[in-house]
């Protein structure tokens, strides 16, 4: 059975490549939030599980909630999700649009872990410390997590680089156990 990343990948590409060749990326990341987040709601999930109501319903449904702020292009992405009774995907299309928008823009999403709250110098000081080594524009999410005891952890798309003191204390306890 195919994953719902699966199922969403070719309407995400597609929807990019319309949005790329049109220079629209970024009104497309928004009608997608939009559509995605009333999507994701139980009211609407449970109008769009209705099997009374034809797929074209279910569309002019979504569309009717989004309205006035999507454009006809995006109109006929909904259609084309609704006739193959994709709609409950939006969340996950909309997400990979936005990891798609990312890779073209050269850009990444970092948490940055520490055990206590960093002022805004020392996280520009890490993020373009992270985008000379990552080569690519670093937006960095900062996180606080006391159990760290300190130093700090990095998780870049599936890159992790563990500079706490905990991780250091777990790789001498794995040294010494070897």
């Amino acid at each position: 059975m195919a994953t719902i990343n699966t199922l969403a990948r070719p309407y995400a590409k597609a929807a990019f490549e319309h949005a790329c060749a049109v220079a629209q990326t970024d009104a497309w990341v928004n009608m997608l939030a939009l559509a995605a987040s009333f999507v994701e709601s139980p009211e609407v999930t449970a109008q769009l599980r209705n099997p009374a109501l034809t797929t074209a319903r279910k569309c002019a449904f979504v569309a009717e909630l989004c309205a006035e702020r999507i454009d006809e292009s995006f109109r006929n992405f909904l259609v084309a999700l609704s006739e193959n009774d994709r709609l409950e995907l939006l969340p996950t299309v909309r997400e990979q649009f936005d990891a798609l928008k990312a890779e073209a823009d050269r850009a990444l999403e970092v948490q940055i872990e520490t055990a206590h709250e960093l002022n805004a110098e020392q996280l520009q000081t890490l993020a373009a410390a992270l985008s000379k080594r990552l080569d690519r524009t670093v937006q960095p999410t900062p996180i606080v997590n006391p159990a760290l005891i300190g130093g700090l952890i990095i998780r870049a798309g599936d890159l992790v680089i563990d500079g706490s003191v905990r991780g250091k204390l777990n790789q001498l306890a794995e040294a010494l156990k070897s």
